[in-house]
């Protein structure tokens, strides 16, 4: 075969690059149950992909998909084993904190609601917001009937907390 057709720097590039590690957050690893289940259900779903990759064969493509999967199988880890369960249904009722649902209203009366989680469960898709972010920091630690103001890069908004729920 002639060497015109062969792309070796492709197969050294994908093959003699390493992956960069996922970085791992500084704040403490609060976790709801939910949160703990879902990072084990991510674990073992992980272990399972490893194990039917490894078992395909021996392919470059292959070899880079294991050492993806290593990756973030060290990732979620790493998270497991610094996870500080925190049961929302144990917290002060009266006041928002970690885990709590909070239902607000905006300066154009618009209401919104958003569940305030640990980092690798927030998805705001969902209104699942990580208790480091700007907005659950504006929320944590008021009351019903509070007004804070959640700095945001196209503006403040003032919100007011209508209600907090927590799981029962």
């Amino acid at each position: 075969m002639s060497r015109a057709f062969v792309n070796e720097e492709r197969f050294e590039q994908v093959g003699g690059e390493e992956l960069v590690e996922r970085p791992i957050s500084q704040h403490p690893n609060y976790v709801t149950p939910t949160g703990a289940l879902e990072l084990q259900t991510l674990e073992e779903s992980l272990i399972a992909q490893l194990e039917s990759l490894k078992s395909a064969g021996d392919d470059t493509f292959g070899k880079d998909k294991i050492a993806e999967i290593e990756r973030d199988l060290r990732y979620v880890r790493a998270r497991l084993d610094s996870v500080i369960l925190i049961d929302p249904k144990t917290q002060n009722h009266e006041t928002i904190l970690f885990g709590a649902t909070v239902e607000v209203k905006d300066f154009e009366n618009v209401q919104h609601v958003f569940h305030i989680v640990g980092e690798d469960e927030a998805d705001a898709s969902i209104n699942k917001v990580s208790w480091v972010s700007p907005l659950a920091k504006s929320l944590i630690g008021q009351k019903v009937g509070d007004t804070v103001t959640w700095q945001r890069p196209v503006g403040d908004m003032a919100l007011e907390i209508l209600d907090i729920h927590y799981p029962s």
